[in-house]
């Protein structure tokens, strides 16, 4: 295919995000306007958004015709607004990014000329995140230490959901149907050609971050038990661990009375053993559930998202 036909798809989850639609859009189409030979779509998913971010992308489409707007039903968080983006991108390529501009635009030129080199993955890397709190970029960089040791698949640190995937990737990517989506482990479990650049993150152009601590412990763990069964494993042998311990304590305590005779023992060694042994059991049966809940959600097939409508230019459904 000549460079000249191919069409490159930038797939933008937005919630909440109605004072950033317009800085994202003087800041993102000047770039485009400047990348000869290709076409662009940018699919703007609204997620639910209780403020005006709806309104401000529909008039968006009503202005420039390459904006097209998927409204879904709820908010169902951005990992089903990021699956919806891509689902209805009809690009040779898309590059998932957000709205709020710490992802630079400025980027989108040096993807594109290193996929028209071969690559079928460019990753974006945070070379600099001093624009992040500090409590965020320790607990990132624990989260992909951590990740990275317990699963098989390797994570690229300091690398968010920006960046570019050629159409062989998204239609591997589409193939994969949990509900239950991770991501960032589903863009780096399916592979291909992939190189990397790096960038500057930058402070947010306005608004906060929706993703409080909590959210965010919650995606790590999401993240954890998707693409690994470590932690289950682990309890056998701590379990093990325990029996063996228990079983040696018990030959000393035979031994020790076969030698020396009984004595009248206190209780506190007796509790602390108690409420030590059962609070391993409780942790461990919070791991087992974290799995059995996420069987149980993925045996319900629902669908990942629901579309309320579409606004394009040429057509509104």
């Amino acid at each position: 295919m000549n460079d000249s036909t191919k069409t490159v798809s930038i797939v933008v989850p937005f919630f909440n995000e109605g004072e950033n639609v317009q800085r994202f859009r003087e800041a993102l189409l000047p770039l485009l306007d400047n990348v000869p030979g290709i076409a662009f779509e940018i699919v703007c998913v609204d997620d639910g958004s209780s403020d005006n971010t709806l309104e401000r992308l529909v008039a968006t489409v009503r202005q420039d015709s390459r904006f097209r707007v998927i409204e879904l039903s709820r908010n169902f968080g951005k990992e089903a607004a990021l699956t919806a983006g891509i689902d209805h991108a009809r690009g040779d390529a898309v590059i998932p990014m957000d709205a709020d501009l710490q992802d630079p635009p400025e980027l989108i030129p040096d993807m594109i000329a290193a996929w028209r080199k071969g690559a079928e993955v460019v990753l974006a890397r945070r070379s600099d995140r001093r624009a992040d709190p500090v409590l965020k970029q320790r607990t990132a960089a624990w989260f992909y230490r951590i990740h990275n040791r317990l699963s098989n698949l390797k994570l690229p640190e300091n690398v968010g959901d920006f960046r570019l995937m050629d159409r062989v990737v998204v239609d591997a990517l589409k193939s994969l149907t949990e509900q239950q989506r991770f991501m960032k482990g589903l863009f780096a479990w399916v592979g291909f050609k992939t190189v990397t650049l790096d960038y500057q993150r930058r402070a947010r152009a306005g608004g906060g971050s929706k993703f409080s601590g909590w959210k965010l412990w919650n995606f790590a763990l999401e993240g954890i038990t998707s693409f690994t069964t470590l932690p289950l494993k682990i309890w056998t042998y701590i379990g093990l661990i325990g029996a063996l311990a228990s079983g040696a304590y018990a030959a000393y305590i035979v031994m020790r009375t076969l030698v020396v005779g009984i004595d009248v023992p206190g209780y506190a060694s007796l509790l602390v053993a108690v409420l030590f042994i059962g609070s391993l059991q409780l942790i461990s049966i919070g791991v087992l559930g974290e799995y059995i809940g996420r069987i149980y959600m993925e045996t319900k097939r629902r669908p990942t998202y629901i579309v309320r409508h579409r606004f394009d230019r040429d057509e509104e459904s």
